[in-house]
């Protein structure tokens, strides 16, 4: 019997030194923040967006003239 509950208490030992799975939940919150980001400044980021194609198309009809 004292075989067995030792070797429960080293299983939870190793359970809980076992760390593989905080990657997971640190990128899952990266991921929200970005995301939440991304909505907030959602117009800002539109608007460049936009500027840079229309300068990029504007500079594109100078190099092919």
């Amino acid at each position: 019997m004292k075989k067995l509950f030792r070797r429960i208490i080293d299983t939870l030992k190793g359970l809980a030194k076992d760390q593989s799975g905080i990657g997971v939940v640190e990128i899952i919150l990266i991921l929200v923040i970005v995301i939440g980001l991304v909505l907030i400044f959602k117009n800002e980021i539109t608007s460049i967006i936009n500027s840079a194609f229309d300068s990029i198309k504007s500079d594109s009809g100078a190099i092919l003239r």
